[in-house]
């Protein structure tokens, strides 16, 4: 069986829309919900406002109630019938991430086993037929097929191919009989 690997952030989880809204009612700025659809925060934000940002992220319970992206459960249920469905996330930078992550992955994503979930650092260690992250940094030393899943931050790249959504995933990855 192809084994399929997923990012967390931005990926099944909607991160982007959290830091949006902190971003939006906790920070004094005139920037709108519109300015960061087009452009990422490390383009926005001011460095003492980026700086304010990672350490809310590096609070316990950051992660815990972030919003599953549309259709990811439904999608990620049937390309288990077909794939070997790996987790992969980032969490050696927030390391008060990795229980929120844990707990957030387990009640969304309960079909995927623990042992089929890793929590590390840089993703070059992934072995893996394929990979799905919002982050180029990532594709570029992975050995199987990398997908681009959109984001705001990697709108100018262009040497993967790319995803906006869960049923474009689905449109990919599943085979219609």
């Amino acid at each position: 069986m192809l084994k399929l690997t997923l990012d967390m952030d931005d990926v099944l989880a909607n991160t982007h829309e959290k830091l949006i809204d902190i971003v939006l009612n906790d920070f004094s700025t005139n920037l709108t919900h519109e300015d960061f659809q087009g452009a990422g925060l490390r383009e926005l934000l001011h460095p003492k406002q980026q700086k304010r940002l990672h350490k809310i992220m590096n609070t316990p319970g950051f992660f815990s109630d972030i919003a599953v992206k549309e259709g990811a459960v439904e999608t990620v249920s049937k390309l288990s019938q077909f794939y070997e469905v790996y987790v992969a996330t980032a969490c050696m930078e927030f390391p008060n991430s990795f229980q929120d992550k844990f707990q957030w992955l387990k009640r969304h994503f309960s079909l995927i086993p623990w042992t089929n979930i890793v929590f590390c650092g840089y993703k070059s260690i992934i072995h893996s037929d394929y990979l799905i992250d919002d982050h180029p940094r990532n594709l570029v030393p992975f050995q199987g097929k990398g997908i681009l899943f959109s984001a705001a931050h990697n709108r100018q790249e262009t040497r993967f191919q790319r995803v906006s959504n869960w049923a474009e995933v689905a449109e990919l990855f599943i085979p219609y009989t």
